[in-house]
C-alpha cells in the first residue's frame, strides 16, 4: 500500500450472524483488502455480528425500526448515523430491510449486496430450496451494486457451484456461505482498486 493511499472506508450493514462481516474483518487483518471497517450497524439488537464488531474494536450501533415509522423515516435516521463515518462504500451483509430510494440515491453506486443465487435468477428469499425444487445443476452467489428495483444492479463478482445428488436446502447454504466469505472480500478489493485508479 502506498504511503498516501488510506483504507478504503466501509460501514456495513447487518441484520443477524454477521459471517460475512467476519470475512471481511479477516481479509482486512491478513492484509488481503485494503480496506477499513468504520462503523457496523444492525437493525435488530440482538444481531450477532455487533459481537463480531465488538471483538474486532469496530463501532457498532443499532439502529432499531420504530412501530408506525416509515420506510423511509427510518432510513434517514439511518443516513443520519452514517453521516459521521463519511463511507466510500455501504456493505449489506445480510441487512434484512428493502432500502428506500432516497437512501439509494443519497449513495449512488456506493452500496453493494451478496445474494444467495447466481443473479439475474432466483431474486428474493428462499433461493436454495427454489433452486432445488427446479432441479437446476448450479447454484451460487453474486455481488452486486443496488439499485431501487430487489437483487438488481450491476453484477461485480459470481460464484458458481455445482449441485450434488444429496444436496437438500441446509447443505446448499452452508456451501453457497463458503463461496459469499471468499468472493465479497474480492468484490470489495477491485472496487477499492477502482476507486483508486480513477483518482490517479
Amino acid at each position: 500500500m502506498k504511503k498516501n493511499e488510506s483504507p478504503f472506508k466501509l460501514a456495513v450493514l447487518i441484520s443477524g450472524e454477521g459471517s460475512n462481516l467476519q470475512a471481511i474483518i479477516d481479509a482486512i487483518d491478513a492484509g488481503e483488502l485494503n480496506a477499513s471497517v468504520e462503523v457496523v450497524i444492525s437493525n435488530k439488537a440482538s444481531a450477532n455480528g455487533l459481537n463480531r464488531a465488538k471483538q474486532a474494536g469496530i463501532t457498532a450501533v443499532v439502529v432499531a425500526p420504530v412501530k408506525g415509522r416509515t420506510r423511509e423515516e427510518y432510513d434517514q435516521c439511518l443516513l443520519e448515523t452514517l453521516a459521521p463515518f463519511t463511507p466510500d462504500l455501504i456493505v449489506l451483509a445480510g441487512f434484512m430491510r428493502i432500502l428506500s430510494a432516497d437512501f439509494v440515491h443519497a449513495f449512488a453506486d456506493k452500496i453493494i449486496n451478496i445474494h444467495p443465487s447466481l443473479l439475474p435468477a432466483y431474486k428474493g428469499m428462499d433461493t436454495h430450496q427454489r433452486v432445488l425444487d427446479a432441479g437446476e445443476p448450479y447454484h451460487g452467489a453474486t455481488v452486486h451494486f443496488v439499485t431501487e428495483k430487489l437483487d438488481d444492479g450491476e453484477i461485480i463478482i459470481q460464484s458458481r457451484i455445482k449441485i450434488r445428488p444429496d444436496d437438500d436446502a441446509e447443505s446448499l447454504q452452508k456451501r453457497v456461505h463458503v463461496e459469499e466469505h471468499v468472493i465479497y472480500p474480492r468484490a470489495i478489493q477491485w472496487l477499492t482498486t477502482r476507486k483508486q485508479d480513477l483518482v490517479n
